[in-house]
């Protein structure tokens, strides 16, 4: 057993023998943010202060052979092998913050859903107790070896029956995802791991909200939106949806009932495959690729804060865009591919 020590709040968690800095960090609640969990992203980087630890497998570009002599280590394969363990996280008030993850929770799929021509919805009801998470957070799925664990964000606020509502790509050489989008079927049982990930609101948030989503990345968007809404957030929130045609847009229920029942909440699209057609919905939307025409639709985002989730690329593109606009806080969530896989992974920036 190792001791892991926060600077400068000087908060102690202990690290049972074999266990990961960032999975002991989760065990206890703390919110340490991380992306792809596997050494390639470089997002749970952190500076170690003093003590010994077994890096793993980390590549190259997520942490570089000069910062690993300066003594950075990624904590998502990093293992303490001294008694303590110091490394620079939090600030000096840092509070948990995190519900601890549970491992090979069962859930039943009670229903399937073709949300769109490459999206299939998957509703997951616990058989024992509920994984509690925060809204924007994300579990793992899968049946290695066959199929590996591969990370998918809740689409829902948290409920009472621990419902989970998943939106899940089908990608052509995805193993995990082609089983779950092609295999499971109502009535089978799944074994979840979570919650994950540390793309949260924060409930003290007193600003306009916009909410910038592509494809799959729709899903933590409107979990922090039904969340928000819910509890009487009482400013502006936009959301600001990327698709490539009409029939790219879901859960069209759910987006109807948000529009109608909270005068505070706007949609809108853009479509990046579809011809310039006024008649094409009610919906207001925009034709074309969205970073390049964010400045005409938001020309100042100051006291704002933004949330992106997408594709890597996508959520790279938009960053770029919203920072240039000079916002009052940028939140992403990348969608790193893992193998073949597209899944949501979590970062805070």
């Amino acid at each position: 057993m190792s001791i892991i020590r926060l600077y400068p709040s000087g908060n102690e968690i202990p690290c049972p023998d074999g266990m990961t800095v960032l999975a002991a960090l989760e065990a206890e609640g703390w919110a340490l943010p991380n992306n792809c969990r596997a050494g390639t992203c470089g997002e749970c980087k952190v500076k170690v202060r003093s003590g010994s630890f077994d890096q793993g497998f980390v590549l190259d570009m997520a942490l570089s052979q000069e910062e690993r002599q300066q003594g950075y280590g990624a904590m998502c394969m990093a293992k303490p092998l001294s008694d303590y363990l110091a490394i620079e996280w939090g600030t000096e008030d840092a509070k948990p913050t995190l519900f601890p993850p549970r491992e090979q929770v069962p859930h039943i799929v009670v229903e399937r859903l073709e949300r769109t021509p490459s999206i299939v919805e998957l509703r997951l009801r616990p058989l024992g107790d509920p994984l509690r998470f925060w809204p924007g957070q994300h579990v793992q799925l899968g049946s290695p070896p066959e199929y590996p664990l591969r990370n998918y964000s809740m689409a829902n606020a948290p409920r009472p029956d621990g419902e989970l509502i998943l939106e899940i790509t089908r990608e052509p050489f995805g193993q995990t995802s082609t089983w779950l989008t092609n295999n499971v079927a109502i009535g089978d049982t799944l074994m979840v791991n979570g919650p994950y990930g540390s793309f949260i609101g924060d409930p003290a948030t007193a600003t306009p909200v916009l909410l910038i989503a592509g494809g799959s990345g729709l899903a933590p968007i409107l979990s922090l939106t039904e969340a928000a809404l819910r509890r009487g957030f009482a400013h502006h929130v936009t959301l600001l949806f990327s698709a490539r045609t009409p029939s790219d847009v879901y859960p069209p229920g759910q987006l109807a009932y948000l529009t109608h029942r909270y005068p505070n909440f706007e949609l809108q699209v853009t479509y990046t495959r579809h011809p310039h057609d006024p008649s094409c919905g009610e919906i207001p939307h925009y034709h074309g690729r969205l970073p390049g025409m964010l400045s005409d639709i938001f020309p100042h985002l100051a006291d704002t804060a933004v949330f992106i989730a997408g594709s890597d690329a996508f959520v790279q593109d938009c960053t770029r865009a919203v920072q240039a606009l000079e916002p009052g806080a940028v939140y992403t969530e990348p969608f790193t591919d893992q193998q073949g896989d597209f899944s949501s992974l979590s970062i805070l920036g």
